[in-house]
């Protein structure tokens, strides 16, 4: 989709359609844009750039706050049109889908044609200002680098027949999943192109990534198709770049409350437990304190905030006197409780709940039916954003 969480707005508010949008991630002149519709686009502004600096680029844009949940709201609707029209595999992000091609579409003359018939239905179904950029391509990589070879809503396509010279002029990091440290590694092993990715040999990949995923990646680059590897939960985390009248420590601790409640019903929500606790802050002007620790695996909230307790004391003679511009929790070494062990001493049955645990369950159970901070474990401070609006 392109510019989605703009062209979201911009369908919803007629005022704006056809002005330069940004979509904010806080509201206030602190903040930066998370998204730009191609009118801001044009001036300048785009993903990351300062809100002061978008309005120095762009006097006139019009700043909005996000509202991811409405954007998910118009990610099942565009789905469901793409479904009917054609086989929809994957919903890969908010704004990003994979269709399977077989039969008269697997020809580029068919593809072409339906890619046609699903921009009219989008149109037409969902709204007007809703548009897309389609890639094809023989796996789902080289649709992906082909979608965003023509925006907004082009249409293009890769395979052997064009490739790697369609391709030649984007640098290494224009490709997804080439981060910038992992451009650097390439550069080192001499490969300083696109071009000469494609023609690598994917075991010599596999060394340069060293992992498989290497291999993996070259391997698609040349037309082979290959499978997505299924992804596995490493744990539940929640980061939050915090505003500025909540950056005072005493303030910010309220705030890593209210995240570990959340990541802890998420755990619970999926039958896990987790066996390790880490906590980030990052103060302004001052070097990052992070701690993890170990801890039986559990699923209790009330545990996981004395581990927290524990560490803020730890860190409070670094931290005490300056602001913190962020904070993340993460629950780590997750495992399924169905899994976990019994314990003679609790005492406690393989699988069993601990008392904690019953009353964490307790707790997700009426705010589930009575909503979100019912009941809280004790004073926290709320901090909703990006993911919680809409």
């Amino acid at each position: 989709m392109n510019s989605f969480f703009a062209s979201v707005e911009q369908q919803l508010d007629p005022m704006i359609r056809g002005r330069p949008v940004a979509i904010t991630a806080m509201e206030n002149e602190k903040g930066c844009c998370v998204a730009a519709s191609y009118e801001a686009k044009a001036f300048g502004v785009k993903t990351g750039t300062s809100v002061g600096d978008a309005r120095r680029l762009c006097p006139g844009i019009v700043f909005l706050p996000s509202r991811h949940r409405l954007y998910v709201r118009f990610n099942l609707r565009v789905a469901a049109v793409l479904d009917r029209y054609a086989e929809l595999e994957r919903i890969r992000s908010v704004d990003e889908f994979q269709i399977g091609l077989s039969g008269e579409t697997s020809g580029l003359d068919g593809a072409r044609a339906l890619v046609t018939t699903l921009k009219q239905a989008v149109a037409v179904e969902v709204g007007e200002c809703l548009r897309f950029s389609a890639g094809i391509g023989p796996n789902h990589l080289l649709a992906k680098i082909a979608g965003k070879l023509e925006k907004p809503n082009g249409f293009q396509w890769l395979s052997a027949e064009n490739m790697p010279e369609r391709i030649a002029h984007l640098a290494l990091d224009d490709l997804p999943g080439i981060s910038r440290s992992m451009k650097a590694r390439l550069m080192r092993a001499r490969v300083y192109d696109v071009e000469a990715l494609c023609r690598l040999d994917p075991r010599h990949a596999r060394l340069i990534w060293r992992s498989v995923e290497g291999e993996r990646f070259v391997r698609m680059l040349q037309g082979m198709q290959i499978e997505i590897a299924p992804t596995k939960r490493g744990g539940y985390g929640n980061s939050k770049v915090l505003a500025p009248d909540l950056r005072r420590p005493r303030e910010a601790y309220l705030v890593s409350r209210w995240l570990i409640e959340k990541a802890a019903a998420r755990l619970r929500r999926d039958g896990r437990v987790a066996g390790s606790f880490s906590l980030h802050l990052s103060p302004l002007d001052a070097p990052r304190w992070a701690r993890s620790v170990k801890t039986a695996a559990t699923q209790d909230t009330a545990e996981f905030l004395r581990i927290n307790r524990t560490l803020w004391i730890e860190a409070w003679p670094r931290i005490s006197r300056v602001q913190l511009l962020g904070i993340g929790v993460q629950l780590g070494d997750v495992d399924m409780l169905d899994n976990r062990i019994g314990d003679l001493l609790a005492p406690l049955a393989p699988a069993e709940r601990s008392t904690g645990e019953r009353a964490s369950a307790a707790v997700d159970f009426i705010n589930q039916r009575f909503g979100a901070g019912t009941i809280t474990f004790g004073v926290n401070k709320p901090h909703p954003g990006f993911f919680e609006r809409g």
